[in-house]
């Protein structure tokens, strides 16, 4: 087995070890010891190819007889996937998204942690909220340096959200999640990515849409 990774590796193979690793740790809770390629597949909806490529892909390499160890999968990906030390993220607009996602996040043990949130209501500022203290816009730039955070996620309302891109850039943010209808552009050099609620959602309800129509003409 080997990982030497030189070139970056295509975003949807990144989304796809997530989420294999989420599996492989779920299966290593069960007790699971070994998992054949076709197995993993299936739990995720695609082909024992794409799962055996995207291995290949990363340089694992197993002996595949007794399917690939459960444990020794998930600490490559994490060689991989992880960084040495932990990534400190912050949420920009503490509303109810932001504390749900707090909530979820902060619970999983990995190496990415929100420890800190920013708003502008009087109610949320200067207060603790799921463990995590909330500080004024106003101190956004201080303290994304004074706690080296390197990750935002923006829930803030839509209408304010294009007015975070210049405060964002000027703290030094190396990287992006966009929760709000508006995407937001940034210069090269700051990964983003802008997670549309609205079209994901309209993108599931078009094809129930599609297959309610085909099963109601057969």
């Amino acid at each position: 087995m080997a990982n030497n990774i030189s070139a970056p590796i295509p975003e949807k193979t990144v989304e796809r070890l997530s989420e294999y690793r989420r599996t492989l740790l779920s299966c290593h809770r069960q007790g699971i010891t070994h998992i054949f390629s076709h197995v993993l597949a299936g739990m995720h909806g695609i082909t024992a190819v794409q799962v055996r490529r995207d291995l290949m892909l990363i340089g694992f390499s197993s002996d595949t007889k007794k399917g690939y160890d459960v444990k020794v999968l998930i600490d490559f990906i994490n060689n991989i996937l992880d960084s040495e030390t932990t990534t400190n993220i912050a949420i920009i607009g503490m509303g109810h998204l932001a504390q749900a996602i707090t909530k979820y996040f902060n619970s999983k043990g990995l190496k990415l942690r929100i420890i800190a949130s920013f708003d502008v209501d009087p109610a949320k500022v200067g207060h603790i909220i799921d463990d995590i203290p909330c500080y004024h816009m106003d101190q956004f730039e201080d303290k994304v340096e004074n706690l080296d955070i390197s990750i935002v996620i923006v829930s803030s309302p839509t209408e304010v959200a294009t007015e975070l891109v210049v405060p964002i850039i000027n703290a030094g943010i190396k990287g992006v999640l966009n929760f709000t209808s508006v995407p937001l552009n940034f210069p090269q050099g700051i990964v983003v990515e802008n997670y549309d609620i609205t079209t994901i959602l309209e993108k599931v309800a078009y094809f129930v849409k599609v297959n309610e129509e085909n099963n109601n003409n057969n």
